[in-house]
């Protein structure tokens, strides 16, 4: 499978921002999918996952009523809409993919896309 992300750019805190992950390739595999993210001179973290349904999703407690995510099958694409956006959610976001919604929370991923930058100014 492979993810490319788009969408990042400049944005002042308090505006917002959507990001999209399209996958290509073994599509036909049902797999959940997430978002992750890193600043600079941090570790990579969590941000929010959803199955391949849609039914189920997680997002880091930083996120929470701020980004939500989504996904259409049919574009085989994942979204994230992100509002009230702040200085602390600058980061390279990344998209991954694996068969368990669970592991993507975890922080695990079989497949994982290149990054697209988010950067907020206060």
């Amino acid at each position: 499978v492979q993810l490319q992300a788009s969408g990042g750019g400049l944005v002042q805190a308090g505006g917002s921002l959507s990001l999209s992950c399209a996958a290509s390739g073994r599509t036909s595999t049902n797999y959940a999918m997430g978002w992750f993210r890193q600043a600079p001179g941090k570790d990579r973290e969590f941000v929010a996952a959803i199955s391949w349904g849609g039914g189920i999703t997680y997002y880091a407690d930083s996120v929470k009523g701020r980004f939500t995510i989504s996904r259409d099958n049919a574009k085989n694409t994942m979204y994230v809409r992100m509002i009230n956006l702040k200085p602390e959610d600058t980061a390279v976001y990344y998209c991954a993919a694996d068969k368990v919604v669970q592991r993507i929370r975890g922080g695990s991923s079989d497949y994982w896309g290149q990054g697209t930058q988010v950067t907020v100014s206060s």
